[in-house]
């Protein structure tokens, strides 16, 4: 399943529309704080489709019968640009246990580029709810190997995979290729265009960059 928030009109749209901007870009806070807003409003859409349960809760008059969540949720991100996702992705469900990747774009002299994994923090994910995000979802690639790294010792219940901007070839690689597992894709917002380098347009451009600076 596929979830294109822009499609729904709220005020996600904002926060999008300034990311994408680059008389706003300039301000990294504002940039950060976007992304995490979008996270918050991705976990309170998810939030909605996950299991509770009734418990009485003790208040100073009584007892109410109270809904709480049930699932078990591990928030996942790929390093650098997931930490703000992630962070917002946190603001909702803040029992969550969590997880790093370090993933990234090995470049050739040619033009093209593997994806590399560096490092993975994990819990167990056996029969949990896996929220992967990263905000820009381009060939679909570097997600996609993230995901099967993930899951190789333990696999989750269902998994929901987020981004702020996709393309509509990255969204198409991951339906693809995962066909057969328990995915949701969440995105933003889809572009229709990839470069030859692999870069979203109209997208947005580095979020890595423009959220914590340039790269050495």
């Amino acid at each position: 399943m596929v979830r294109n928030l822009s499609s729904e009109i709220s005020i996600l749209n904002q926060y999008v529309s300034e990311l994408r901007n680059v008389k706003v870009q300039n301000d990294r806070w504002r940039f950060r704080k976007n992304l995490e807003r979008i996270g918050a409003v991705m976990a309170y859409e998810i939030s909605k489709q996950l299991e509770y349960e009734i418990n009485p809760i003790e208040t100073p008059l009584g007892v109410a019968q109270c809904n709480q969540l049930k699932s078990n949720v591990v928030v996942a991100s790929i390093m650098r640009a997931g930490i703000p996702m992630h962070n917002g992705l946190l603001s909702v469900f803040d029992h969550a246990e969590n997880a790093f990747i370090s993933a990234y774009r090995k470049h050739e002299k040619d033009g093209s580029f593997k994806i590399k994994l560096e490092y993975v923090s994990k819990p167990d994910l056996t029969d949990k709810i896996l929220l992967l995000c990263d905000p820009m979802l381009a060939t679909g690639a570097s997600m996609g190997l993230t995901y099967k790294t993930l899951i190789e010792e333990s696999k989750p219940k269902h998994t929901h995979i987020l981004s702020a901007i996709a393309s509509s070839e990255g969204v198409n690689y991951l339906e693809r290729n995962f066909s057969k597992s328990d995915i949701t894709i969440w995105s933003a917002a889809i572009d229709d265009e990839l470069t030859a380098q692999a870069y979203i347009v109209p997208g947005l451009g580095d979020a890595g960059d423009l959220a914590f600076g340039k790269k050495l």
